[in-house]
């Protein structure tokens, strides 16, 4: 665990939860929101299904992913998180005491952790920039459970190329540009839309010899629009 210092009061200024609060009243919350950090390395565990919960986390550096594993015990990827990005909500606002689901160091990172009952709960002072994070934070909430329910949009697609052209549009509308990188590997999109690996890189090489994308490694290109939004309809 690392202690905080300016570097990361700079970065919890610039992340979403925290918007709208002036830098004075952040470093004023500081001491009343029990802040921890921890560094991971890739490929660590930062929790497993069972264990204690240990907080709201914030990443500050790297990226994260969240996991299921059903009765079989094959993985299904809920999300890959980056800077700026929040875990745990939902359990800060529930009875669970322990993780329901994994959550793994992509790469190497470093996440804060905060007390939910610091978070959803009024300081003692009742500050202004107390309010506005439980605002925030509700705000956030609710982008989640919409980018939930287009996770369930995916699925109801009933073909793996429909729901590969889901994604891609989507990726690229998000970047805005012709060339768009994908967040995760081909392992990762596997468990994502729980399918086996060879079957994402397969469908790929048929969406590429059949003219509708371009990509090398993890940069894409769409190359017939339409066509790709036919697929999702």
């Amino acid at each position: 665990m690392k202690s905080i210092d300016q570097e990361i009061i700079n970065v919890i200024e610039s992340i979403p939860l925290f918007s709208g609060i002036q830098s004075q009243d952040i470093v004023g919350m500081i001491g009343c929101l029990n802040p921890r950090i921890y560094a991971y390395q890739k490929n660590q565990p930062v929790a497993s299904i069972g264990d204690p919960f240990l907080g709201l986390g914030i990443v500050l550096e790297g990226e994260v992913i969240v996991a299921k594993e059903n009765i079989a015990g094959n993985r299904m990827i809920m999300t890959v998180l980056k800077k700026g990005d929040m875990f745990g909500e939902m359990m800060s606002f529930s009875m669970h005491t322990k993780w329901i689901a994994s959550v793994t160091a992509q790469t190497q990172s470093k996440i804060v952790f905060i007390s939910p009952e610091k978070v959803i709960s009024q300081c003692e002072k009742m500050c202004s920039g107390h309010r506005k994070l439980i605002e925030n934070m509700l705000a956030i909430m609710a982008k989640k459970a919409l980018l939930l329910n287009r996770k369930v949009e995916y699925l109801t697609i009933k073909s793996l190329r429909g729901k590969l052209c889901a994604y891609l549009l989507e990726n690229q509308y998000r970047s805005r540009d012709v060339f768009f990188e994908l967040p995760m590997n081909r392992d990762e999109l596997a468990d994502f839309f729980n399918v086996a690996r060879p079957s994402i890189s397969r469908e790929l090489s048929k969406m590429k010899a059949d003219g509708l994308i371009d990509y090398h490694k993890a940069t894409f290109k769409i190359l017939n629009l339409e066509k790709l939004k036919a697929y999702v309809e």
